[in-house]
C-alpha cells in the first residue's frame, strides 16, 4: 500500500482511458477523490463510471464531455444525469450486481473508496457502504481508498485489510449526510393504513422517503421488532435506542440489524461506530432469495411512481424521465413471498403533485414489478390485498384506493378493456 497526500495525487496515474470506475454509492462517495476524479478527468477520457444511488454533486452534466455513466437508475442526485441521457440505466435487480460484476459486465478495473482509519488490529472499516463493494475490489486493478478520520469504524461482514488497497489517501472530511426525508398528515395516513400488517417480531425492509420515515416513525410502540435491509437511516436507529428493536426474532443474525448501507446523519454515523449491534453485509446477502427466506415474518415496504389496474409495478421512470430504479424491490418482495408469515407491501400517495392519479389503467413506463408477485398496495384511501387475487378482484381493488374523483374514470377503462363485469 502506497500513501499520497490529496494534493499529490495524479489520477492520470492509476486510471487509463476506457476504465471502468467504481465509486461506493450514496453517503458512502469519497468526495474528495469523486471531486478530483471529475477534475483530471481529460486525462484518462473515455473512462466510464457506474452509479448506484447519489446524493452528491460530484458530476454533473458537462463531465460527460470525457467522461461515460451508467447506473442502477436516477435516485437522489444522479435524476439529472439519468433523465439528460448521460446516465445509461442498467435495469437490474440488487441482487444481481455482484455477478455482473464477477461477469466483467459491469467493469470495475478502479474503485474509489472511502473507509475508516484501521482499528487495533490493522483492518479498515468499508465506512457506510459495504453492498457490491468487496466483490468489485476483486477485479479492480487499481483500489484507491480515502481514509477518512472522520468515517466511523462500522462492523462489517469482512473488512478491508493493507495489502487489498494500492493506494491510500489520509483525509479529515465529514461524510455527506440524508436527513430524513419529512413528511406530513397524507404519509401519516398511509402509515396507519398498514399498522395492522406490521405486528411484534415483524422483520422491517424499508427504502427512502417520506412515506418510509412515516410507517418507521409509527412503530415505537412495537415490541421485538428486527432490521434486515439494504439500507438504514436515522429512524432506525431511534427505534433500536428506544427497544422496538431488538432482532431477537429474525430466526438468523440474532442481536444484530443488518443492512448493506448506512443512509443518514452524523448522530447515525455516531450511533454505528464500533456497534455491535449494527453490521454491514454484500447485497449477496442483504438482497438474495436463500437468506430473505430464512427470516421470520419478513416485511418487505417498497414505493412507486405508479401502479396499474392489474398490479403491474413502475418504480423506474415517468415516460422519458429516469426517476428511480429496479433497485431492491423485486428482491424483498419475493423474498417476503418466502419468509414464513412474510408480507410485502408497495406504499405510495394516490395522487401525484398536479392532481394526477398513481393508480393508471396503463403504466407510462416500464414494468419493474410483475403483477404476480405483488402482494399489498397501500394509499391514504386504503389498502388493496392482491395476492392470489383475480384480475377482476384486483381492478376492483386497486379502483378503491384510488384518488375518489378518478375513481369512475378508472372504472370506465377497465370495462372498455375488461368487460362491463367490474
Amino acid at each position: 500500500m502506497q500513501t499520497i497526500a490529496l494534493d499529490q495525487l495524479d489520477l492520470a496515474r492509476l486510471v487509463r482511458p476506457g476504465d471502468g470506475v467504481i465509486f461506493q454509492q450514496g453517503c458512502g462517495e469519497a468526495l474528495n477523490l469523486s471531486e478530483k476524479f471529475v477534475a483530471q478527468r481529460a486525462a484518462y477520457s473515455g473512462a466510464s463510471v457506474f452509479f448506484g444511488s447519489g446524493f452528491s454533486r460530484s458530476f454533473a452534466l458537462e463531465h460527460a464531455d470525457h467522461l461515460r455513466f451508467s447506473g442502477i437508475g436516477g435516485i437522489g442526485t444522479l435524476r439529472k444525469l439519468a433523465s439528460s441521457g448521460a446516465l445509461d440505466p442498467i435495469p437490474c435487480h440488487i441482487s444481481a450486481i455482484e455477478g455482473l460484476l464477477r461477469q466483467r459486465i459491469i467493469r470495475a478495473d478502479v474503485l474509489m473508496l472511502q473507509v475508516s482509519e484501521p482499528n487495533e488490529r490493522g483492518e479498515y472499516s468499508w465506512g457506510l457502504v459495504n453492498d457490491y463493494v468487496r466483490t468489485a475490489l476483486q477485479q479492480a486493478r487499481v483500489v484507491i481508498a480515502e481514509v477518512n478520520r472522520q468515517m466511523p469504524w462500522v462492523p462489517c461482514e469482512r473488512p478491508l485489510l493493507a495489502h487489498e488497497i494500492s493506494v491510500a489517501v489520509p483525509t479529515d472530511r465529514a461524510p455527506l449526510e440524508l436527513p430524513a426525508a419529512p413528511f406530513g398528515e397524507l404519509e401519516r395516513r398511509i402509515a396507519h393504513n398498514i399498522g395492522d400488517l406490521i405486528g411484534d417480531r415483524a422483520t422491517l425492509q424499508m427504502g427512502i422517503g417520506s412515506v418510509p420515515e412515516a410507517i418507521m416513525g409509527m412503530l415505537a410502540d412495537r415490541r421485538e421488532l428486527g432490521i434486515h435491509s439494504g439500507m438504514v437511516g436515522d429512524s432506525a436507529m431511534r427505534l433500536m435506542q428506544c427497544g422496538a428493536v431488538t432482532n431477537a426474532h429474525k430466526g438468523i443474525d440474532a442481536g444484530v440489524t443488518v443492512s448493506g448501507v448506512l443512509f443518514g446523519t452524523h448522530s447515525l454515523y455516531r450511533f454505528a461506530h464500533r456497534n455491535p449491534q449494527i453490521r454491514l453485509c454484500p447485497t449477496s446477502y442483504t438482497h438474495h432469495i436463500s437468506t430473505l427466506s430464512r427470516l421470520k415474518n419478513f416485511v418487505s415496504i417498497n414505493s412507486a411512481l405508479e401502479v396499474d389496474l392489474t398490479g403491474q409495478i413502475n418504480a423506474e421512470a415517468i415516460g422519458g424521465d429516469t426517476i428511480g430504479a429496479v433497485g431492491g424491490q423485486v428482491d424483498t418482495i419475493r423474498g417476503a413471498a418466502a419468509s414464513e408469515g412474510g408480507v410485502s407491501i408497495v406504499a405510495l400517495p394516490a395522487s401525484g403533485k398536479q392532481g394526477d392519479s398513481k393508480i393508471v389503467s396503463r403504466l407510462s413506463g416500464p414494468v419493474t414489478t410483475a403483477r404476480s408477485d405483488v402482494d399489498v398496495v397501500a394509499t391514504e384511501h386504503g389498502v388493496a390485498h392482491l395476492r392470489g387475487r383475480s384480475l377482476r378482484q384486483r381492478i376492483r381493488a386497486l379502483i378503491a384506493i384510488a384518488p375518489p374523483e378518478h375513481r369512475e374514470r378508472l372504472r370506465a377503462e377497465a370495462r372498455q378493456q375488461w368487460g362491463e363485469n367490474l
